[in-house]
């Protein structure tokens, strides 16, 4: 086991240049222990199997605030500070985002499969194409977000605010969209066979050629 300190200091400013005393990640290999710093929350233990963020990718990030087919899995990113940020195609799968801030930030073609985005802040983020699959979103606000052809099946969307998103060809299959608002949402050629959308809001939301809960094609 492996022990891994995070420190995040939230006075980061809003801008896609991340404030250097705020993001940084250092690895330290004494002869017998691995200590690695890098930004973010709290202190925790974990696997060494379990994280494979790339150094020099976080410290691409921290620099300029674009960090395109960036290694960043198992990331660490609870309340940071990443809005309009540029991370096309990053792998962030089993990330930590939770209570993030990702307003406007392109995450066109990124993996998020598992990852914990609770709370977090993805108003007008573009996340087209990209995979969410069991990720965790409850509370999260997408409203005008672009999810078209994003992948969602079974993910975590309770209480979501979708309101106003492009979820145009999204898979979400078995996704859990209780109390979820959709309002204005669109979601023509969704799949959503076998969703749960108890309680979902629904008014005004575009479902055209959208595959149903119980499986049957919406006209």
């Amino acid at each position: 086991m492996l022990r891994f300190s995070w420190t995040l200091n939230t006075n980061l400013k809003h801008s896609p240049k991340l404030n250097k005393s705020n993001l940084y990640g250092i690895v330290h290999s004494p002869t017998n222990s691995l200590l690695t710093t890098a930004t973010l929350i709290g202190a925790f233990w974990l696997p060494m199997p379990a994280i494979a963020l790339n150094p020099d990718h976080l410290e691409q990030l921290r620099k300029t605030g674009s960090c395109v087919e960036c290694d960043l899995s198992g990331a660490q990113f609870g309340d940071a500070l990443l809005s309009n940020t540029d991370l096309r195609g990053a792998n962030l799968t089993g990330a930590n985002l939770i209570r993030a801030d990702l307003k406007r930030a392109n995450l066109t073609g990124a993996n998020l499969a598992g990852a914990s985005l609770i709370n977090a802040n993805l108003t007008e983020a573009n996340l087209s194409s990209s995979n969410l699959s069991v990720a965790s979103l409850i509370r999260a606000n997408l409203q005008g977000a672009n999810l078209a052809g994003a992948q969602l099946s079974r993910a975590r969307l309770l209480d979501a605010d979708f309101t106003g998103a492009d979820l145009r060809l999204a898979n979400l299959i078995a996704a859990d969209l209780r109390n979820a608002k959709l309002k204005s949402a669109d979601l023509r050629g969704a799949d959503l066979r076998n969703a749960d959308w108890e309680n979902a809001i629904l008014e005004a939301a575009n479902l055209s050629s959208a595959i149903l809960p119980n499986g049957t094609l919406y006209p």
